[in-house]
């Protein structure tokens, strides 16, 4: 299996760097590695300075979000070590390469035996955390003979990962390296210690403790505040066309009733442009009322950037959250935070463990199609106190899900003396 892993690495380098030219996000991971290691040679030891350095890797923008709170609480732990922030996808390090929380980001080189053994070798790290799902058989083997201290948090395991398979015996050695695992649920404590992985501990999901963060900080947007006014309004968030389909007929039938704001999952302006003309309602898009045209007199207005959408929700009166209709429910704790009740599809939402803890609980609901949809939001509509009420469901759940980033920084002070 370790031979079939190296060269299945090989392979995968092979192919995205010939499948780069003619897949942009492909390239610009492609690019962003070429002369990586030769540039960390030259600056990182002059940028370290002797310091002890602390190395965070997350593989994507979520995986980043979910990580800030435990990298931010190390900076205030240790001011005086060096942060590193590596990136395995192009969508988490094109929108953090400017975070000014750590001090050198990068991408994450792959994962061949001579790029792990360099990488830790310049690097040096006297400290790991891996977010949630990153599992690098070099990486962790070079980093247990360095002698890092190596952590991962808020992972999840479920049985059906290779990990827990008769054949995944290889898979099981890489969890062997770390030296602690904060996993979010007792299943997952128990998959470990069947597999003979003790060092792991319940910590929860700190992604509770980044949005309660986001909360606390969200911008005051006054545009926001004058296109709702004094009307109810739905948070439609980091939607895809799936979820479209379904929303606008139920937003067609309660014209005048609910106003909306749309953000898209992704921003295309030839998609949204078809959304706003099923739409029977007025529309405008953010960018014409940064521009300075008045939101006053629109049904709907579409977000049509990234990076507003955390503060968007302090302005909504419920929640519908994308993704469930087709790559997998986004996140659902932002909106929940502000105490909103949420909405989402009933396809993938199974394996998100806070969606169905929610749902659980009262603050958040699945829906099949337009119907359901139509039927729980004309419900919330008319009765405002019954949204209100799924509504303190879903703050009270976000904040008992607090505390996992002070038991991450307690393992992190044992462990440094």
């Amino acid at each position: 299996m370790k031979i079939i892993y190296q060269v299945a690495i090989q392979v995968f380098a092979f192919l995205i760097r010939f499948i780069a030219p003619f897949n942009h996000k492909i390239k610009l991971g492609v690019d962003g590695r070429k002369g990586l290691l030769d540039r960390m040679r030259e600056s990182l030891p002059g940028l370290v300075a002797g310091r002890p350095v602390a190395w965070f890797h997350a593989a994507s923008l979520g995986e980043f979000e979910q990580g800030r709170p435990v990298i931010e609480s190390y900076r205030d732990a240790y001011p005086d070590h060096f942060i590193l922030l590596t990136f395995f996808s192009p969508s988490g390090y094109e929108i953090r390469k400017n975070y000014n929380g750590v001090d050198f980001i990068c991408y994450l080189p792959i994962d061949t035996p001579a790029n792990a053994r360099e990488f830790v070798r310049i690097v040096n790290p006297r400290i790991v955390f891996f977010i949630k799902y990153e599992f690098w058989f070099n990486y962790l083997r070079e980093l247990r003979k360095n002698g890092s201290y190596i952590l991962s948090f808020s992972s999840i395991f479920r049985s059906n990962q290779i990990f827990f398979k008769s054949y995944g015996g290889f898979f099981r050695k890489m969890l062997g390296y770390f030296d602690h695992l904060f996993v979010q649920n007792r299943t997952s404590i128990d998959l470990l210690e069947k597999a003979n992985i003790g060092a792991c501990s319940i910590a929860g999901d700190t992604r509770f403790d980044r949005v309660r963060a986001i909360a606390s900080s969200a911008r005051e947007l006054p545009e926001i505040a004058r296109f709702k006014g004094a009307s109810q309004c739905m948070i439609a968030g980091s939607v895809w066309d799936a979820d479209m389909q379904v929303l606008i007929p139920a937003l067609n039938a309660l014209t005048g009733k609910l106003k909306a704001i749309i953000a898209p999952h992704e921003i295309k302006a030839e998609e949204i442009a078809g959304w706003r003309t099923q739409l029977m309602g007025r529309s405008i898009l953010y960018s014409e009322v940064a521009a300075g045209q008045s939101p006053d007199d629109f049904d709907y207005l579409i977000i049509n950037n990234i990076g507003m959408l955390s503060s968007l929700y302090r302005y909504g009166n419920m929640a519908y959250i994308g993704g469930s209709f087709g790559v997998g429910l986004h996140n659902i704790l932002e909106a929940a935070t502000f105490g909103l009740p949420i909405l989402f599809g009933n396809k993938s939402y199974h394996r998100f463990q806070e969606a169905v803890g929610l749902m659980e609980k009262g603050g958040a609901f699945s829906v099949a199609d337009t119907p359901q949809l139509l039927k729980i939001v004309e419900s919330w509509v008319e009765n405002p106190v019954e949204a209100r009420s799924a509504g303190d469901i879903s703050s009270e759940f976000v904040l008992s899900g607090t505390g996992a980033t002070d038991l991450i920084m307690q393992k992190v002070r044992e462990a440094m003396g």
